[in-house]
């Protein structure tokens, strides 16, 4: 078998250790008492340049190196390297082919999946939360880089809107380019990252990841997902990951990462490398920490073949042929490095379980919250099962997209699919029946004297004497508040929330008319010289409106108050009521901390840089 990647030009690859893991994995192959009845089996080691170009025409003089080849890793060449071995009629499995449905038809009849496909693993983590919109950002060269456009036509080969795919240049500005471009793509809330995990190394992961957090990218609620640990077993149970123990900047800044990788079974890639260690299966005084898991992948691919071989050989084939491998009927299992795995029924090559990982941002160890049974790797059955640990966003929650992205049965123009159009409909006109009968009611009950207003104009209900919400209120139900709900305080003396117990004393100080306090108490003021004040336990900002004399406010006035103190968005601040007391009337919102706009653009100590003035004006705009 000869085994074709870039061991020499890709530091990060060489970690894998390939020659290792290819010996390890024939050592075995050939002591199997099920596998060494037909074949013998041996490898080549074949460097892959990092260059396409001269990739393929390095692979197109390999006839005659083996009976089956393992790669190439480079997507941007992979269907010619297909067309290449099936005219050479030899087996070719390389997890670098993201073409969706290649190994259906005959064009790539000695094609087989020694990996399930990964863009049909996203898909299925995609679908289960409703993210359609995603973004690709590949790290600068030919390998990352056809891997990104590859992805990207794979994943729209099955549905998805994938309308932004960036390389992230390599000079200093390169990720705050690339992360600008993916900040100015419609919904796009979603980011794979085609390069190398910074878990196991990868420098440019760990660029572009501690510029989205100084972006605020990550407290805007972008998630960002590593696309290399889909084609390995990145340990996790009981093992820390000491680069986010020592860095403060990626602890935070990896909040907003979800991780996806092949499960592991009863041992970690860490325990079992260090298990052949001991047994000197692997010769070779390299911690395992040091080691990509990768190797394991190499592993199991060989053994995949294998497996395959002998189950052509014994359905009664001679010499197993590149079509005869091709054309596999699968169905078997095996077991891996370090996990359980399987075989296709249908062509659909090696399927593995898949979890997904997330951070809380502190300490150095990731935790599983769903996990992707092997059989529904393929997209076509099943989906996420939840673990009972929910995600730790570290922002808001990315946008939700229709799911007649995810279907093949509706066809998406960006909006919402019919079915949700119907159900749209009908609620619609439950409520709209609803508000009439509503309507009418009340006119039936204002006509027999029902309905009363209370002494600060809120609408309740009177049957034989007895009021119901008419004058009452003292909870948050409450429109106009006066100075019997809110306790002015000096912010100047104080900056931290009043407990429970300093609001009462302050209370107390102040139950004449004129709201006399004792002057020692730090909230002593009044609404004539302070804007802060204490509701219901927090801190609240009063607006007021001068030269506005009012003596009352009617009903139809409180009814446009209380829709806007209904109103939830994270771009609006929280409406509380109206002041209406000691001739000031004004709008009671919730306290902001850091001032408004106008106190930031009006503080010379806070330097504030173009990408941040354009990121708030597009946020403004929005």
């Amino acid at each position: 078998v000869a085994i074709v990647g870039p061991w020499t030009c890709d530091p990060l690859y060489s970690k894998a250790l390939p020659d290792l893991a290819a010996h390890l994995a024939t050592s075995r192959i050939n002591k199997n008492p099920y596998l060494n009845k037909g074949y013998w089996y041996d490898y080549a080691l074949v460097n892959e340049d990092c260059k396409s170009s001269r990739a393929l025409a390095r692979f197109s003089g390999l006839d005659g190196y083996g009976s089956a080849i393992l790669g190439p890793a480079n997507p941007g060449y992979c269907t010619s390297a297909a067309l290449f071995a099936k005219q050479w009629d030899l087996g070719i499995l390389s997890w670098g082919c993201l073409k969706p449905n290649m190994e259906e038809g005959g064009m790539h009849s000695t094609f087989l999946r020694p990996l399930p496909l990964s863009s049909r693993v996203l898909f299925s983590v995609l679908r289960y939360f409703h993210w359609a919109h995603v973004a690709i950002i590949s790290e600068e060269g030919d390998l990352w880089e056809a891997t990104g456009q590859e992805l990207a036509s794979s994943l729209r080969a099955l549905g998805l809107p994938v309308s932004t795919v960036v390389t992230m240049e390599s000079d200093k500005e390169g990720p705050q380019r690339a992360l600008k471009k993916v900040r100015e793509a419609a919904r796009a809330r979603v980011v794979i990252m085609c390069m190398h995990s910074v878990l196991i190394g990868g420098g440019a992961q760990y660029k572009l990841l501690t510029t989205a957090a100084d972006m605020s990218m990550i407290d805007r609620g972008y998630v960002f997902i590593p696309y290399d640990t889909l084609l390995y077993s990145l340990p996790y149970v009981d093992t820390p990951h000491y680069v986010l123990g020592n860095d403060t900047r990626l602890r935070k800044a990896y909040d907003g990462v979800l991780t996806i990788t092949m499960d592991s079974g009863d041992l970690s890639f860490y325990d079992a490398f260090r298990k052949a260690q001991n047994s000197f299966e692997i010769r070779s005084s390299t911690p395992p920490e040091q080691v990509s898991p990768f190797f394991g992948t190499i592993y199991n691919m060989f053994y995949f073949t294998a497996m395959a071989v002998e189950q052509a050989r014994m359905k009664g084939a001679r010499w197993v042929t590149g079509e005869i491998l091709g054309s596999g009927e699968g169905g078997f299992e095996f077991k891996g490095f370090n996990q359980h795995l399987f075989a296709g029924k249908n062509g659909e090559g090696m399927q593995a379980r898949y979890v997904v990982l997330d951070y809380s941002g502190m300490g150095s160890t990731l935790y599983s919250t769903h996990i992707l049974e092997a059989a529904h790797t393929y997209g076509n059955v099943g989906g996420l099962k939840y673990l009972g640990r929910a995600i730790h966003f570290a922002g808001s929650t990315p946008y939700s997209d229709s799911s007649c992205w995810f279907s093949p049965y509706f066809a998406c123009s960006g909006g919402l699919d019919s079915v949700s159009l119907l159900f749209l409909f009908l609620l619609f006109v439950v409520l709209a029946g609803g508000g009439v009968y509503f309507y009418f009611y009340l006119q039936y009950v204002n006509a027999q004297g029902l309905l009363t207003l209370g002494r600060h104009g809120r609408i309740g209900f009177s049957f034989n004497g007895v009021g119901f919400g008419g004058d009452g209120g003292n909870g948050p139900a409450k429109v106009i508040l006066t100075l019997d709900d809110l306790v002015f305080i000096n912010t100047l003396l104080s900056k931290r929330k009043l407990n429970e117990e300093s609001i009462m004393k302050s209370q107390m100080q102040m139950k004449s008319t004129r709201h006399s306090v004792s002057g020692r108490s730090y909230i002593a003021c009044t609404p004539d010289n302070s804007n802060v004040a204490i509701y219901e336990g927090d801190w609240v900002w009063l607006k007021k409106c001068p030269n506005v004399t009012l003596s009352g406010i009617n009903s139809n006035t409180q009814s446009t108050f209380v829709t806007l103190r209904d109103m939830r968005h994270e771009n609006l601040n929280l409406y509380l009521g109206l002041f209406l007391d000691s001739g000031i009337f004004g709008i009671v919102t919730e306290h902001c901390t850091r001032g408004s706009l106008e106190d930031l653009l009006n503080n010379e100590d806070m330097r504030l840089d173009w990408m941040f003035k354009s990121s708030l004006l597009m946020d403004l705009i929005r």
